[in-house]
């Protein structure tokens, strides 16, 4: 991973920019016009101030050296003074403008990134990682905002700061001014070269830092591992790579910088050097007066400072193009699963879930293995169709498909007849109530999460729920009820707390359709059975969905399917599957052999 972002660093410096990307981009600093113009305003001032000053120092030196009155001297200090105070004004506003500009336009590109987020199908997460996603919204949104604003700034002053210092000097003394100009494209093409290097050399530093940090990280949660497998020699020397790659990326960081500002310093002084020599002798010649020497020199030091501005935004801009690629994909990315055109059902028709069939469905990922294979299956209201089968058979994706977080690759998903693409995603999933083996448990109170599907429920059915689910019972034993804090992820609570808790969570949404997929894997069998009792009332009036692991548990079930490589090899109810003797009875009667072994030795 470190190899690949530093690659991708280097890339970036070497592409041209792409113009299309940068104006996508801009039409987020477009919906703000007041705030650029006056943003642009304020650099043109300041500017234009720091212009004056050499100017007023030239009128200064030179009535001083005429031995002129002393209050056309005060009136010069009202001038400084003046331009002293504008120049404050203007600062101050492009610092408040800028900030206040880079928030909105930050903010305006992670609630677009956000909400193109949502909307997008599950295929998108499962090729990226959380860690890709968060940096795209965070780090990247403040990367490309900095530059939009500050680029902006830094392009309107330095251009008006170089075009107005140019024009004063060709209006003191042409000679001079060429003098001053024919140095700049050296100090500008030293300055991008070195640029690049510098951000590349320091983000890739950055890059192994993060790494460090996230091996310091895991050093320190997997420390038992660590022992118990004697890693601690093998880890020292993967760290000990690390921190030797960062100081190589710092050395080689400080190199270019020790090479950079001589090199700067250097073709600034030979400016300031060359404007002395020629200066001074037309000084002496009388050709020109001491205070135009003197501005002549202010504008030889400050002429190369926006130069050395824009060629670093220039550069940012190329390293952060890669940035402006993935945020803009994020925001552009079109979800894989959408809904149709001619939608035959919106989504305040309040038809009830009657009937669900599955056509010849067939499912793969990305063109891979099928993983599916023609499925047939006719579900009704009030049934309960249970799938069994062995790891990686194909049941997870099988109930995705019909919760249409997946799309079929061939054949039909019917709801009530009618292909479920005609109805709106949010229709069907809205009917849904899902509890996964590993569910989500959010930061905040138990009711919190409880209610988190239906925000509208009252006290006494989120309990109610918690009652039906199995869940009651524990959250009484605390302190606060209701009330406690889940942690972060749920961490406060144990893994079968939190399956209880998501139970009840989809219980409280009163769903037509409830898919468990391993809902029960995580509690202990007493418990277990109370969650079977629960869901014998709760599965009246409801299609269900179950997937599950003990046998034991679905018997009840109106229909088993018994799914493997993607076809359903065996299917009925637990009686018609037993007497038929194949699979389903050969992995049942194995499950009830440990059971009753188990049961003997506890």
């Amino acid at each position: 991973m470190l190899e690949l972002e530093i690659e991708e660093d280097e890339a970036d410096v070497n592409q041209p920019l792409q113009s299309e990307l940068w104006l996508q981009l801009w039409s987020y600093a477009r919906r703000y016009p007041s705030d650029l113009k006056w943003l642009g305003v304020c650099a043109i001032v300041t500017a234009a101030m720091e212009i004056c000053y050499p100017l007023i120092t030239r009128l200064v030196v030179d009535a001083v050296a005429s031995e002129v009155h002393g209050s056309i001297l005060w009136k010069y200090g009202i001038y400084y003074a003046l331009t002293t105070v504008v120049i404050t004004v203007s600062i101050t506003g492009f610092i408040r403008m800028g900030g206040k500009l880079e928030t909105r336009i930050s903010y305006d590109i992670r609630c677009d990134g956000f909400a193109n987020l949502q909307a997008l199908s599950f295929s998108y997460f499962n090729q990226r990682p959380v860690g890709w996603l968060m940096a795209r919204m965070t780090a990247d949104c403040d990367r490309l905002s900095n530059i939009l604003v500050w680029g902006f700034l830094d392009a309107v002053w330095g251009s008006t700061m170089m075009v107005g210092i140019i024009i004063a000097m060709f209006w003191l003394h042409p000679l001079l001014a060429t003098v001053v100009i024919c140095v700049m494209p050296f100090l500008a093409i030293a300055s991008v070269y070195f640029q690049r290097r510098l951000l590349i050399s320091a983000r890739a530093a950055t890059s192994i830092n993060s790494r460090i940090t996230a091996s310091y990280n895991e050093a320190i949660s997997g420390v038992l591992t660590s022992k118990v497998f004697v890693r601690e020699e093998a880890n020292l020397k993967e760290f000990s790579g690390l921190t030797h790659r960062l100081a190589s990326a710092k050395v080689r960081n400080a190199t270019y910088a020790s090479i950079y500002l001589p090199i700067v310093v250097t073709l600034a002084s030979l400016a300031v050097g060359l404007t002395l020599v020629i200066g001074g002798i037309e000084v002496s010649g009388g050709i020109i007066t001491v205070g135009t020497l003197v501005a002549f020199l202010g504008f030889a030091n400050n002429i190369f400072e926006p130069v050395e501005q824009i060629s670093e935004r220039f550069a940012e801009m190329q390293m952060a193009q890669a940035s402006a690629e993935r945020i803009l994909g994020l925001i552009n990315e079109v979800p894989q699963i959408q809904d149709a055109d001619d939608l035959h059902v919106d989504d305040t028709d309040t038809t009830p879930i009657t009937r669900i069939q599955l056509i010849d469905v067939c499912f793969n990922y990305d063109n891979a293995k099928p993983v599916l294979q023609n499925i047939n299956l006719d579900a009704h209201y009030g049934q309960t169709i249970a799938i069994v089968g062995p790891t990686g058979g194909g049941k997870s994706t099988l109930v995705n498909v019909l919760a249409r977080f997946y799309e079929a690759t061939q054949g039909s998903v019917l709801i009530n007849g009618l292909d479920y693409r005609h109805y709106s995603q949010r229709w069907l999933q809205s009917r849904l109530g899902v509890v996964l083996q590993d569910n989500h448990i959010f930061s905040g109170s138990i009711m919190s999460n409880i209610r988190y599907g239906a925000p509208d429920a009252t006290d006494a059915q989120v309990i109610e729920a918690s009652k039906l689910a199995g869940a009651h019972q524990f959250i009484t034993t605390y302190d606060d009820g209701y009330d406690t804090q889940t942690g972060e992820g749920g961490n406060r609570l144990s893994a079968g707390q939190k399956q209880l808790l998501s139970l009840a969570r989809a219980i409280v949404a009163d769903p037509q359709i409830l898919i468990m997929d391993e809902a029960t894997s995580s509690v202990d069998t007493e418990t277990e059975q109370q969650i079977q009792q629960g869901l014998a009332t709760l599965l009246k009036g409801r299609m269900g969905f179950i997937i599950a692991h003990r046998l034991s548990t679905i018997r009840q079930a109106d229909h088993i399917l018994f799914i493997d490589q993607g076809r359903i090899v065996e299917q009925g109810s637990h009686r018609e599957l037993m007497i038929a003797g194949g699979r389903y009875r050969a992995l049942y009667e194995l499950q009830q052999l440990q059971d009753t072994t188990q049961k003997m030795y506890v």
